[in-house]
């Protein structure tokens, strides 16, 4: 037992080593791309029920570092706006199973044969999504929300921006403790607090259980599979639709199951359908958009999976896959990095995440420290995207002066002259969570 411990110790540690600093790099750009190109700029590209429109949200999510709950908040909101059904399943489809900080992670442990196979396969699956939804959808006019007053392009019109409008950085498309400092500040907040506070949990449990299917699993154990073509395909699929791990989460476990033996093309497929489906997420886009929307949104992503897993393995010799990957069993020669830029990057990003835990609770406590408030019971907020969202819709009541939101709590904290539980119950519901009451 204890030469067990000892060994998965050190693999934990080898696999941190090997992609933190890909990791932290992508959580740069990330920021960056969070300020420069908010999401409150998409909507316009995604109005029409057409191919180029499906083509723009593909193009818009790919880059974007949301996981397929975070995705749902963002992808109802656009909904809401008016984008096109197509659009948005094309958005959905898309943005988990990549982005910029997936991309830069997957490159350091699996090469650039998969780095480059992601978001290839991101963006051709969601074209296809949006223009079968387009095709096989009637897409009626997106309920009106008569409590959500939401941006128009006033500047592009020479207007004047009404108060309470949602710019830049004032809306609930950022996070609601977020400061409001320069751009610097902003994107570290939101890259090594938000962002990463959002994917720390399935990306710890990734590492985890890595770590657990390299230690535990004999070399051979899915060597046993090879061969089996289609049905190895559909054995990772069955177990990938329904769970959840975030796009980031899911290279550390793809990587070992490749060690181990699992056809490139297979784990192609986990990496696929692990980040873009889960339960909650079916669930509310069922809800929201309806089940012929739904059925499009898993046919795509089942069908793609299945087609470019078996792509994969016929076009790309394995052989290349895994010549370019980092070897997880590896000596100090297979190393890409530096030794010391290694541990010095797992040092700062577990820093970050101990720091982000406690951070982002030290501020919500402070805010809702001096409120008199009322306290509300609402359950499938999973991350930032998902309290932004129903920050931003419960801000635009009228007689509501400030709303608090917590994931962690699952409860809204809600200050006003006058408190409406009905039509907060409505608002609630539409954008895809649970409400429960009042908490007394």
């Amino acid at each position: 037992m204890k030469a067990f411990v000892l060994d998965y110790i050190s693999e934990l540690i080898y696999l941190l080593n090997e992609m933190a600093p890909w990791l932290l790099l992508g959580l740069v750009f990330a920021g960056l791309l969070k300020v420069f190109f908010p999401e409150g700029k998409v909507q316009k590209y995604m109005g029409k029920p057409t191919t180029k429109s499906a083509v723009n949200a593909s193009l818009l999510g790919i880059p974007m570092p949301l996981c397929s709950c975070g995705v749902i908040p963002t992808g109802v909101s656009f909904f809401r706006n008016g984008a096109s059904k197509g659009a948005t399943n094309s958005f959905l489809i898309s943005t988990p199973q990549t982005g910029v900080d997936s991309i830069f992670a997957t490159y350091s442990m699996l090469g650039w044969p998969f780095a480059i196979l992601r978001p290839i396969v991101a963006f051709v699956t969601g074209i296809v999504g949006g223009i079968l939804t387009n095709w096989l959808v009637k897409d009626k006019p997106a309920p009106k929300n008569p409590f959500a007053n939401f941006r128009l392009d006033t500047a592009a019109l020479g207007k004047k921006e009404e108060p309470g409008s949602c710019d830049d950085d004032s809306c609930g498309c950022h996070d609601q403790s977020a400061p409001k400092g320069n751009t610097f500040v902003r994107a570290t907040h939101y890259a090594f607090v938000e962002l990463l506070q959002d994917i720390a949990k399935w990306l710890i449990i990734g590492f985890l259980v890595a770590t657990l299917i390299s230690v535990a699993l004999p070399a051979d154990f899915f060597s046993r599979f090879q061969g089996w073509g289609v049905l190895e395909i559909l054995i990772i699929l069955a177990a990938s639709v329904p769970l959840y791990v975030c796009a980031t989460g899911s290279i550390p476990i793809a990587a070992v199951l490749l060690m181990k033996g699992v056809s490139p093309g297979a784990a192609l497929v986990f990496l696929m359908a692990g980040p873009a489906t889960n339960v909650a997420t079916m669930t509310v886009l069922g809800n929201t958009m309806g089940r012929k929307a739904l059925y499009v949104y898993l046919g795509t992503i089942i069908g793609g999976a299945v087609l470019f897993g078996m792509l994969t393995n016929w076009l790309i010799p394995t052989e290349l896959i895994m010549s370019q990957m980092v070897h997880i069993h590896g000596d100090g020669e297979h190393e890409m990095l530096p030794k010391w830029l290694q541990v010095s990057s797992t040092v700062l990003l577990i820093g970050s995440l101990i720091f982000g835990y406690f951070y982002e609770r030290f501020e919500k406590s402070k805010k809702t420290s001096s409120m008199n408030l009322k306290t509300l019971k609402v359950e499938g907020m999973t991350c930032s995207h998902c309290e932004a969202s129903v920050t931003r819709n419960l801000t635009k009541l009228d007689g509501i002066d400030e709303v608090f939101a917590d994931r962690n709590t699952a409860e809204v904290r809600i200050k006003g002259s006058k408190i409406d539980l009905t039509e907060i119950e409505k608002v609630i519901t539409e954008i895809g969570y649970q409400y429960k009451g009042e908490v007394l």
